[in-house]
C-alpha cells in the first residue's frame, strides 16, 4: 500500500530525526537515493551516465540543496552537469560546493540555462519543494513552457503542485519521473498534481511517521479484501445485493448496474424497478421483485439511483429506512442534494455516495452556507472536496474522476492508481455502483468495497480498452471484472503470471 503524509508530519519527522543524526545526514541520503535513479535513468536511455548533458535547476531551500548533491553526485561520475541558480543569493551553500568541487558548472543567467535545458539528457527539478505554495513564479515559468528532448526528474515533488491536495494554482513543470523522499506526499497520488509527477520513486531516508490520512490501495491489499466463498457457502451467505435502477427513460441504467452487481462477489442480486423484463431477458440469474425496496425482501445491501428518474425519490426513502448499507448514486443523488444532509440523519448502517464533481457541487449547495461551489472548482481540490462531502453528510463519499478519491466521515481517505480515460464513457458508472454494493453485501467495511470496487473498476476498464487503448462500452468493462479479479488474486498469490498489465 502507497501511504501519503501531509507536509507538517513529514517535517516533524524529519526534525525528530535530524537531532538524532549528524549535520546534513538526511539530506546526503536524499541526494543519494536521487543521483542513484537518476543513473539508472540515465543508462537506461543513453547506456551510460559518462557524458550525459544533466541540467540542475536549483531553486532556494534544502529542495535545491538535494538537487546540487545529486549533481554533484553524477558529474563525479563523468556526467556534464550544469546547475542553474534560480534563487542565486539563496543557493544552498553545501550542495553549491559540493557540485563545483565535483567540476560541476554553475549559471544565474536564465537565457543561458533555458539553452541548456531544452538540449539536455536529464533535468533535476529542484525549483520548489514540499513546502512551497502557488503556481511558478515568473522565473521559473519559461522551463514550464520550454520544448525539453529528456527527461525531467522531480525532486520529492513536481515545482508547482501542492504537497498536501494536489491543487496547481497555474502552472507547473511536469515531470517524467518524480523521486520522493521519506513518504509519498498526497499530491503525487490525486489528480491534477498526480497528472504531472509521472513514475514515482519513493526513496527511504529512516522517517518515523504516524498513521497516513491517505492511502492508495495496490495489488497485495486488493486481494486480501475479496470476498472469497467457503466451502459451506450459499448464494445467500455470500449476500444478496439488492439494485433499485433504470426507468422508462433509462432502462439500461439498470442492466449495467446489474452486470457489474453480478461481479462483485455478492451470492445473488435482487432487482426493484420498472426494467425487469429487460434484466430478466439479459440476466436470468437475477432475482426480480415487484414494487420498491421496502418490500423486496431481505438484503444485506442496497444501490439507488442509477437512471432512476423520478422514481428515485421514493426508492431512496425506502433505502435509507432500511437498517443495511446503502450506496446512493446518480438520480438518488440528485435527490439527495435536495433533502440535504438531514436526510441521513439517524442512520446507524454505513451510507456509500458516489458522486462526479457536478453531483458533488449539488450536493454541497447550501452545506455549512457556502456559496454553491461549481464542478471546476471541485475538480482542482478533490481530496477537500471528498472530505468536505464525507463530513457534512457524515458518509463514505466515492469521488469519481481523473483521480477517484473515497474518504470517510473521520477524515481518512484512499486514492484509486488504476483507471483510464476511456472509462469517461455512458453506463461506466452504473456498473462501478453495482460492483460496490455487491462487495457492501458481501460484507466488506464501506471504505473498502468503495476503494475496491474502484481499482477493481480501473483495471476493468484498462482491460476492456486494450493497448494502446480504444473506445470501450460499460458493458465490456463489466465483462472485463473477472479477468481483473482474477489478476489481481493471481499477482497477489505469485500462483500465476502476476501481470498487472491493466
Amino acid at each position: 500500500m502507497r501511504r501519503a503524509h501531509r507536509v507538517e508530519e513529514v517535517r516533524a519527522a524529519e526534525a525528530e530525526l535530524m537531532a538524532r543524526l549528524p549535520g546534513g545526514t538526511l539530506m546526503q541520503r536524499a541526494a543519494a537515493g536521487l543521483a542513484a535513479t537518476c543513473a539508472r535513468l540515465l543508462v537506461r536511455r543513453r547506456g551510460r551516465v559518462y557524458g550525459s548533458r544533466v541540467v540542475v535547476l536549483a531553486g532556494s531551500g534544502d529542495n535545491g540543496g538535494d538537487a546540487l548533491y545529486a549533481g554533484a553526485a553524477l558529474a563525479r561520475r563523468g556526467a556534464r552537469v550544469t546547475a542553474v541558480l534560480l534563487a542565486p543569493e539563496h543557493a544552498h551553500p553545501g550542495g553549491l560546493a559540493a557540485l563545483r568541487a565535483a567540476r560541476g558548472r554553475v549559471v544565474a543567467e536564465q537565457e543561458a540555462g533555458l539553452a541548456g535545458f531544452t538540449r539536455a539528457d536529464l533535468v533535476l527539478d529542484g525549483i520548489v519543494g514540499i513546502g512551497g505554495r502557488g503556481g511558478l513564479r515568473p522565473s521559473a515559468l519559461p522551463y514550464a513552457r520550454a520544448p525539453r528532448t529528456g527527461l525531467v526528474v522531480a525532486v520529492d515533488l513536481p515545482s508547482g503542485v501542492d504537497a498536501d491536495t494536489g491543487e496547481v494554482a497555474g502552472e507547473a513543470l511536469r515531470a517524467d519521473v518524480t523521486v520522493c523522499f521519506g513518504t509519498y506526499k498526497p499530491g503525487l497520488l490525486i489528480d491534477p498534481g498526480a497528472s504531472y509527477a509521472g513514475v514515482v520513486h519513493l526513496v527511504g531516508i529512516g522517517l518515523e511517521l504516524p498513521v497516513a490520512g491517505v492511502e492508495a490501495l495496490q495489488h497485495a491489499e486488493v486481494a486480501e479484501l475479496l470476498p472469497l466463498p467457503q466451502a459451506e457457502s450459499d448464494k445467500y451467505r455470500r449476500g444478496v445485493v439488492g439494485v433499485a435502477a433504470g426507468s422508462a427513460t433509462y432502462p439500461g441504467a439498470a442492466l449495467l448496474a446489474v452486470a457489474g452487481a453480478l461481479r462483485g462477489g455478492a451470492g445473488a442480486v435482487r432487482y426493484v424497478g420498472t426494467a425487469a423484463e429487460e434484466v430478466v431477458r439479459r440476466f436470468p440469474e437475477a432475482l426480480v421483485t415487484a414494487g420498491g425496496p421496502a418490500g423486496a425482501g431481505r438484503v444485506q445491501a442496497w444501490v439507488v439511483g442509477p437512471g432512476g428518474g423520478e422514481g428515485a425519490r421514493q426508492a431512496l426513502a425506502e433505502a435509507l429506512a432500511s437498517d443495511v448499507p446503502v450506496l446512493v448514486d446518480a438520480d438518488g443523488l440528485t435527490e439527495l442534494g435536495r433533502l440535504g444532509p438531514r436526510a441521513l440523519a439517524g442512520r446507524t448502517a454505513p451510507t456509500l455516495l458516489t458522486p462526479h464533481t457536478g453531483e458533488a457541487a449539488r450536493l454541497l449547495a447550501g452545506v455549512d452556507g457556502t456559496p454553491p461551489p461549481s464542478a471546476a472548482e471541485l475538480a482542482g481540490a478533490r481530496l477537500a472536496t471528498a472530505r468536505r462531502l464525507a463530513a457534512a453528510y457524515r458518509a463514505t463519499v466515492l469521488l469519481k474522476g481523473s483521480t477517484t478519491v473515497v474518504a470517510d466521515p473521520g477524515g481518512t481517505a484512499r486514492v484509486n492508481p488504476t483507471g483510464t480515460s476511456w472509462l469517461a464513457t455512458a453506463g461506466s458508472g452504473d456498473v462501478l455502483a453495482g460492483l460496490a454494493g455487491s462487495l457492501l453485501a458481501a460484507g466488506l467495511p464501506v471504505l473498502d468495497a468503495a476503494a475496491v470496487a474502484a481499482y477493481l473498476h480501473g483495471l476493468a476498464g484498462r482491460h476492456a480498452a486494450g493497448e494502446p487503448g480504444a473506445p470501450v462500452t460499460a458493458l465490456e468493462v463489466a465483462a472485463a471484472l473477472p479477468a481483473v479479479w482474477q489478476d489481481v488474486r493471481e499477482s497477489a498469490e505469485g500462483s500465476g503470471p502476476g501481470r498487472n498489465r491493466w
